[in-house]
């Protein structure tokens, strides 16, 4: 059986050397479907169920077949086999167990793993793997399902007679940052679940070709007698308005009144054959005739609408900032490190977070992707940062003003409200001037309180510490070496977190501080993340 080398040097049993630069590998990566969900419903004992499973599971089955954890990510890990076989094996194994640990659990509380399998040529550093290698594989576990292993070409080629397990062939996949797309397989741990799906498979071809078949059979009997009817209805109307028209002059040529024909007549030459000169109700005609000449001028008031939405859009309330320079970030955490001085541009920036009340009524016009539960006057919560970004990019359009996401810069300038200290209000923590955990007398609560209920800050800005998570447009950095200095948004293409600011009212006194910063996903929704805009002069 092939040894797994030592992840520093490369080498078993000899002194480290220069550490090896590339190596082919196989790569696992694993990864909890539905995290956030679960933290959401009970956040410490999700994670002392993680932290269990990779110590009792995850690390042991690893060893158990040769190969070694390079990482835990929180909700997801990377290892590094010598052996295709041996990596698929361990795969298999820690799906099966987990099988029979949410077995005794209801369905929302399981914690389900999504693995990927990829071969390639890796990188190795002292505590981390690089490569496309390690990005395929995490690529694989992106669309895996959840409890399921899929693997590339690579791997598949390598066991496809060494296990007994089923293959199935989903194709080739496009995946996300990779040039060439990639064959995928699932594994099938079952080696009859192969025949099963197969008969599933084709049942459900079955059911489409019987739709099919059924269609067309309707466009069918439609043609033969829908159809018929409908022209048989249209040649009847052809027939008789022809000798409607002639007996409406005829009644019309008893009573003529001379004066009114030679007016009359030029305009119904235009509408109705040669025949409708004599009569005499034209009259009415012009009557009638008199309000379709000016028919078009309606077509104003459709234009109407486009402009309505302008006005009666409720917009965030704003307090004009005139800029300036300041001293960012703080030696408290090394997140917050280097302190630097950055100069801010003149802009607005929302009074309060965004609220519920502002939120639905771009939920209403369905340019925001749900409509949010709670008090009006509350914050909105549970926002990913592209839901942010559909908030600002409804009410820019809609207002035709430049609203945004406010940079982080501009965030912590304006928290600051000019001043450097901690907090906004000094150094030292002071019971009730921000919503968070333990801070005020506030019992705690599902949601936080509502917009503006604490004191603002010198600015004249609230909830700039605590009440909810705001999102701002920046990437997340670990730290703030190489950012701009002109408070301008730290951002590159499909950069997978961005930076949030504030804290929350579930979190302790540290998070109000103006300088705090963490982070979370781009597209992942959390109960604690809002968000307020800027505008731009």
């Amino acid at each position: 059986m092939a040894q797994i080398r030592d992840i520093k040097s490369g080498r078993v049993g000899e002194p480290p050397r220069e550490p090896t630069p590339r190596r082919l590998a196989a790569i696992v990566a694993g990864d909890i479907f539905g995290y956030s969900r679960l933290m959401q419903i009970d956040e410490e004992g999700t994670h002392n169920r993680v932290k269990r499973i990779e110590r009792d599971l995850i690390e042991p089955s690893i060893k158990e077949h040769h190969g070694k954890l390079v990482k835990t990510t929180g909700d997801g890990f990377i290892a590094i086999f010598d052996s295709p076989v041996e990596a698929v094996r361990c795969s298999i194994v820690i799906q099966q167990n987990l099988v029979g640990r949410n077995a005794s659990l209801p369905k929302h509380h399981w914690i389900e793993y999504r693995i990927g399998v990829n071969l390639g040529d890796v990188i190795i550093e002292t505590d981390d793997v690089y490569g496309d290698g390690v990005n395929i594989a995490t690529r694989l576990e992106g669309i895996a399902n959840p409890g399921q292993v899929y693997i590339s070409g690579g791997i598949y080629e390598q066991i496809k007679h060494k296990l007994v397990c089923g293959y199935e062939a989903l194709g080739d996949r496009k995946v996300k940052n990779i040039t060439d797309p990639v064959r995928v397989y699932r594994v099938l741990p079952d080696p009859s679940a192969l025949q099963e799906n197969r008969k599933r498979r084709e049942h459900i071809l079955l059911a489409l070709l019987s739709l099919a078949l059924l269609i067309i059979a309707g466009g069918t009997i439609w043609n033969v007698l829908v159809q018929p009817r409908k022209l048989a209805n249209q040649a009847s109307v052809a027939v008789t308005s022809p000798a409607e028209v002639p007996k409406a002059p005829a009644p019309a040529a008893r009573s003529p009144p001379p004066p009114p024909v030679p007016t009359i007549a030029p305009t119904q030459q235009q509408a109705v054959p040669q025949p409708a000169p004599p009569p005499a109700p034209p009259s009415p005609a012009s009557k009638q005739a008199a309000p379709l000449s000016p028919a078009p001028s309606p077509a104003p008031p459709a234009t109407r609408p486009t402009t309505q939405p302008a006005s009666t859009v409720r917009e965030p309330e704003m307090i004009s900032l005139r800029g300036g320079s300041f001293a960012m970030g703080s030696n408290e955490d090394v997140s917050e490190k280097p302190v630097r001085q950055v100069t801010v541009k003149p802009f607005a920036m929302g009074k309060f977070p965004v609220s519920v009340q502002e939120w639905n009524a771009c939920a209403a016009a369905k340019a925001c992707g749900f409509t949010a539960t709670g008090k009006d006057d509350a914050p909105v919560t549970n926002v990913s940062w592209s839901d942010a970004r559909q908030y600002v990019t409804w009410l820019a359009e809609t207002t035709r003003k430049p609203y945004r996401l406010p940079t982080e810069a501009e965030w912590e300038y304006a928290a600051r409200g000019g001043t450097q200290t901690k907090y906004w209000w000094g150094d030292q923590f002071q019971p009730g001037l921000a919503n968070c955990k333990n801070c005020s007398d506030i019992p705690a609560t599902e949601q936080p309180t509502k917009v503006g209920s604490l004191k603002s800050n010198p600015f004249g800005l609230f909830d700039m510490g605590g009440g909810v998570d705001q999102w701002v447009e920046d990437c997340w950095h670990k730290t703030y070496q190489g950012a701009s200095a002109n408070g301008s948004a730290w951002v590159e293409n499909d950069c997978p977190s961005h930076v949030i600011r504030s804290g929350s009212w579930r979190n302790d006194s540290r998070s109000a501080r103006t300088s705090y910063r963490d982070s979370y996903d781009t597209n992942v929704r959390y109960p604690t993340h809002g968000f307020r805009v800027a505008l731009s002069p």
